[in-house]
């Protein structure tokens, strides 16, 4: 479904209507119009899943009844819009939030123009620019993209609801979220230059938040695997907002002060995968031993049944990252 409005054609007429001769002066405004257009963003809500979809057929004015049909429609849409030169953002439609939107502001959910004015609000949640992709990988994309968002302000949230410390009555939110900035730099560092996936899990009351972070700590000629060799040297290079999602987590994790957990893959060329392993315990990030590392890695998460371990991964202890003394 599409968030804005769009009724130009593909090809306007030769005469525009304040031009009924045809005139250079009116095919230069029908010109000037279509380049105008092409400034003008467009927002297209994606029912990314089939349960989502399932439930938008309840409404008669919603004119699709098979799911792949619909995104089929969907992706030369937004084809056609790349192809004219409009940028298009992909919004998340959530057929819930669709219906809250509705009540609260007094409106027919059974109308193509109400769900053109909630889309058109939809471009500060869950979205992405249209970039080509096709739409088989936009769909599973999209829906990643609303998990990391909803993780990262759950995880915000309960920080700043920590309140102040009864003893010294610092923030426990922002300490601990000042701590995870550290803990994370030294996990860098001592992963030494490579490519390293570091995964942080913390069980909460209301769901599993779980964080992902991919970063690049280049060879300056100093330091080696599974050694400091990142400190001093050139900073990791990873994705902002994903280091943001992370030390967020990590955080939440150490101010919950109850289990969690954290993984370290690293990959240096020439050498075997590397993977280092810490657990949360009452706020504090403690390394685990190889064999724990193990265990935990070569275990199905979801049955507790063993699994063969992964051919050219070694299993190391981790390293010091979280500084002894005093934590909230």
């Amino acid at each position: 479904m599409k968030g804005t409005p769009d009724t130009t054609p593909d090809r306007s007429p030769d005469r525009a209507p304040d031009d009924p001769r045809g005139t250079g002066a009116g095919r230069n405004t029908a010109r000037r119009r279509r380049t105008l257009r092409r400034e003008v963003p467009s927002t297209v809500g994606l029912l990314a899943e089939a349960g989502d979809f399932a439930a938008m057929r309840r409404y008669r004015s919603f004119a699709f009844d098979d799911h792949k049909d619909y995104l089929h429609h969907v992706d030369a849409l937004l084809r056609s819009l790349a192809a004219r030169g409009i940028h298009t953002t992909v919004a998340l439609f959530d057929p819930e939030e669709y219906a809250d939107y509705c009540a609260e502001h007094g409106l027919d959910p059974d109308s193509a123009r109400t769900r053109t004015r909630f889309t058109a609000e939809l471009s500060g949640g869950a979205a992405l620019p249209y970039t080509g992709q096709p739409i088989e990988e936009l769909a599973p994309l999209l829906v990643d993209e609303a998990v990391r968002q909803a993780t990262w302000e759950y995880a915000t949230t309960l920080l700043a609801g920590m309140g102040g410390c009864a003893d010294c009555g610092e923030d426990i939110g922002q300490a601990s979220f000042e701590r995870a900035s550290r803990i994370l730099r030294r996990l860098l560092d001592g992963a030494g230059p490579g490519h390293h996936h570091l995964v942080c899990s913390v069980p909460t009351d209301a769901e599993q938040l779980v964080a992902f972070l991919h970063a690049e700590v280049a060879d300056e000629g100093g330091g080696g695997a599974g050694g400091a060799g990142g400190a001093g040297g050139a900073p990791p290079r990873a994705d902002h907002r994903d280091g943001l999602d992370f030390v967020t987590v990590l955080a939440a994790g150490i101010a919950l002060g109850g289990a969690g957990g954290l993984v370290l893959r690293s990959t240096t060329e020439g050498l075997p995968d590397r993977v280092h392993g810490w657990r949360l315990d009452r706020g504090r990030v403690v390394a685990l031993p190889a064999a724990a590392v193990f265990d935990a890695y070569c275990t199905d998460a979801d049955t507790g049944e063993p699994v063969s371990p992964e051919p050219g991964v070694d299993h190391c202890p981790g390293y010091e990252v979280d500084l002894p003394g005093p934590h909230h």
